[in-house]
């Protein structure tokens, strides 16, 4: 009971962090867009999608200290447990000077890369440099973070997170201003991440009490015992970056960084609507690796059976309500003069439809220390996003972008990742529609009537109080009828089985 109330008020700190974190960044993108004009921001696009890069440099290794930390500490193993740490720690000191000096290549080779209009390339090489800088002190403090999520303090790694949140804000609104803007942008995330870092180093310390980071806890052989996971981690988090940061760089190459900005509007109102939804694989993630260790293997079948119901039922939810209200929501959001971020909406949004749901499966098997397969596959995923998008942009513009990265989730998370994930977790077709999906139909249903009669009763107007007004709706709608649907499905079974047995 306490395992499970952990898992559940993990998910909720989550929750809460990215409920705050889009607040933020639904006010800021407007606001920045407004300030600094499409050329600049899309710019500033463009820089962040080739420092996202920098991602790379995690070697898997962020995966890794999560998962063997959450082994460790529950087997009270404290030198293993500083160990890993302490190698992981050298490693990302080591990939921070590298991103330094990429940083400094890149800023050198700025003239080439992208047409950057009237903006001063002073300021654009100065932003990537502080951009690596940034990278440098990220990658050195995510080991504190990873120790936290790895004893499950979500509550403490996101809180963190969200007080950066809360600074970028405020930061953004004194100090922003359309001259030097983006060289501010940028002065802005560096603070915000040092703040982010110090407080994990803080509490990490804190709260696992053995820890220690020192030349001595450098046991390099430990690298054995993770350095499988991590690699294929990596390949994990090559593909991630992929299919993540790519679709901005290829319709900056291929047209002009402020073409990306319809784009992108859609591109972060779906990240937006993921961000909460991919918590629930994330927080799962060192839970299946506890259950895994004490082979509880029904414990962990159910765990995965319920995200992944209620990773289809939001996600689906929120697809509903953008078909019926995007077009609404982005004028109102952004303002006029993107019709086109409609359409690319409704194209990625229905991609993750299948995408987190089966993300779900995908963080379990991660617990597990299954990641060969899935690693390989998300690589294919991602090699294949590539590809088309480069094709289909030459035809379809924006939209053929959008389709690269639609079609090979679809093929690949649908048609090969579940099957092998519900093979390996002995999970039947039947059980995944019965427990997962089942549930979740009629409240979708009554969802769907609700979105489609509403707008014959009430006229939806460009309104932030009438947008509220209808999402609180939906919500209670979907999540109202869904815990009862749900209830009385459970309560179904309990009746089943009690006539069975007697």
């Amino acid at each position: 009971m306490n395992q499970r109330r952990s898992v559940k008020m993990n998910l909720f700190a989550n929750w809460l962090n990215h409920g705050v974190s889009l607040v933020i960044g639904v006010f800021l993108m407007p606001y920045v867009l407004h300030i600094l004009g499409d050329a600049q921001y899309g710019s500033w696009i463009f820089i962040n999608a080739i420092a996202g890069y920098s991602g790379l440099l995690y070697l898997g290794f962020g995966q890794t200290i999560s998962r063997y930390v959450a082994h460790y500490h529950a087997k009270e193993e404290w030198d293993k447990l500083n160990h890993v740490s302490n190698v992981i720690f050298a490693i990302y000191l080591g990939m921070g000077f590298l991103a330094l000096t990429t940083a400094g290549i890149i800023a050198w080779l700025a003239p080439h890369l992208s047409d950057w209009g009237t903006i001063s390339l002073y300021e654009i090489r100065l932003v990537i440099l502080i951009l690596g800088l940034n990278v440098f002190v990220g990658l050195a403090g995510s080991v504190f973070g990873g120790v936290l999520m790895g004893i499950q303090r979500f509550d403490i790694e996101r809180g963190v997170n969200l007080t950066g949140g809360i600074l970028r804000l405020i930061l953004t609104v004194l100090f922003l201003k359309a001259e030097w803007g983006l060289l501010t942008i940028a002065v802005i995330f560096f603070v915000v991440t040092l703040v982010e870092n110090l407080g994990q180093f803080y509490f990490a310390f804190r709260k696992v009490k053995t820890f220690r980071i020192g030349p001595k806890y450098l046991d390099w052989s430990i690298l054995k015992e993770c350095g499988s996971f991590s690699g294929f981690a990596f390949i994990d988090a090559i593909a991630w970056t992929l299919i993540e940061a790519t679709d901005s760089i290829v319709i900056g190459i291929f047209y002009s960084p402020a073409a990306i900005v319809p784009y992108y509007i859609a591109l972060r109102l779906t990240q937006f609507i993921n961000m909460p939804i991919a918590q629930i694989g994330k927080v799962f993630m060192p839970r299946a690796g506890e259950l895994h260790a004490n082979e509880e293997h029904q414990a962990l079948q159910k765990l995965v059976l319920n995200g992944v119901s209620l990773s289809f039922l939001l996600v689906t939810g929120f697809f509903i309500g953008v078909c019926f209200f995007g077009n609404t929501l982005i004028t109102t959001w952004i303002g006029p003069g993107y019709p086109q971020s409609y359409l690319l909406l409704m194209i990625l949004l229905g991609a993750r439809i299948v995408a987190l749901p089966v993300s779900t499966f995908r963080s379990v098997l991660y617990g597990m220390g299954n990641v060969k397969i899935p690693s390989l596959i998300y690589m294919s995923e991602a090699i294949v996003n590539l590809i088309l998008s480069i094709i289909l942009v030459q035809s379809l513009g924006l939209i053929g972008v959008a389709l690269g990265t639609a079609i090979p989730i679809l093929i690949a998370e649908l048609g090969i990742i579940l099957p092998y994930a519900m093979k390996k977790l002995n999970i039947s077709t039947g059980q995944l529609l019965r427990t997962a999906i089942g549930p979740t139909v009629a409240p979708l249903l009554m969802l769907l009537a609700y979105s489609y009669y509403l707008p014959q009763f009430i006229e939806v107007q460009n309104s932030w109080i009438t947008l509220v007004g209808v999402a609180t709706g939906g919500g209670i709608f979907l999540i109202g009828t869904w815990f009862v649907f749900d209830r009385g499905t459970v309560l179904l079974h309990r009746s089943l089985s009690k006539s069975l047995n007697t």
